[in-house]
């Protein structure tokens, strides 16, 4: 019998039109594998539209709060439908930058220092040697990051404004020069290292992310075999510390302007990684052998309750 996948997407985060093109793109994908497919643009009642539409496998391609911090995942724990990537608690740990990167220090995986302070204070005065990033704890698609370059006088005022969006918590991280790299892990095997490039944006940034030309993918990096295998055993580290299933993806910061040693630091771990026609895991597969509807396959295929 054909397996019936509902693919979720869309939701009220902040990254709704990322989620739908995700969406889309996967529903698409698995049509043409043979699936029975119906897509499920995600409301306030989606408990309901779920239990009467009782599909054998949800596809969770939302992204940001409520589709990848274990609100959704609890939802179908609750609900008993099998579901695919990380389960509740590696979704909210990796959601929340600071949680996550605890988790990675303790396994032994390079991270760069960070304060976590209120933005009001943040934007005051600088709370660390310049140059440094503003993050909001649990955000992605790089909404609400800012960058403090060396020369820069005065902290980022936009924190002072009623209208921010992003928490009032913020972690303040040391700026860490050099290359963007990113490395996908598949249930057990980590994928080949890509490195992004982003010529015209200041970093790898939402428009970078999700215009059609905003950055390049260069799969296999351009980096040293060892610098390589460093990059795959911490994001394999990072997977399993963080307690992530499916599919993940790490993301680092390579410094090799003093020699191929370089400085490595691990930057985060993304569970719900996009798979838009622009996104990074989908290309990542495709050169280690893995079409798109393959790599769809196997995350249905992988799909489960108790994540």
């Amino acid at each position: 019998m054909t397996k019936h996948v509902a693919v979720l997407m869309g939701g009220f985060s902040s990254e709704r039109p990322v989620s739908l093109s995700s969406g889309n793109a996967c529903a698409d994908a698995l049509e043409a594998e043979g699936f029975r497919v119906t897509r499920v643009d995600v409301g306030r009642d989606i408990m309901t539209v779920l239990a009467d539409l009782r599909p054998d496998v949800a596809f969770n391609a939302l992204h940001g709060p409520f589709g990848e911090d274990g609100k959704i995942q609890g939802v179908l724990e609750y609900l008993e439908i099998p579901y695919t990537h990380s389960g509740v608690l590696a979704s909210a740990l990796a959601m929340d930058k600071v949680k996550a990167k605890i988790l990675a220090k303790a396994a032994g995986i390079p991270v760069a220092e960070a304060k976590v302070l209120d933005r009001r204070v943040v934007a005051e005065k600088h709370v660390m040697a310049t140059p440094y990033v503003v993050k909001p704890i649990a955000e992605g698609s790089s909404f609400g990051v800012l960058i403090v370059r060396e020369d820069q006088a005065h902290p980022p005022q936009q924190l002072f404004d009623a209208e921010w969006a992003f928490g009032d918590m913020v972690m303040v991280e040391r700026f860490v020069h050099g290359r963007e790299l990113t490395c996908a892990v598949m249930g057990d095997v980590a994928l080949g290292v890509c490195e992004i490039t982003t010529e015209g944006h200041a970093f790898y940034n939402y428009e970078s992310k999700y215009l059609p030309g905003g950055s390049q993918h260069v799969i296999p990096a351009q980096i040293p075999a060892h610098v390589t295998r460093r990059v795959q055993e911490y994001s394999l580290a990072a997977h399993a510390a963080v307690g992530c299933r499916g599919v993940s993806r790490s993301d680092f910061r390579y410094d090799d302007r003093f020699g191929e040693g370089g400085e490595l630091i691990w930057l985060e771990i993304n569970t719900q990684p996009g798979m838009t026609p622009t996104s990074l895991v989908p290309d990542i597969g495709q050169a280690a052998g893995h079409s798109f509807g393959e790599l769809l396959s196997w995350l249905v295929g992988d799909a489960s309750c108790d994540r």
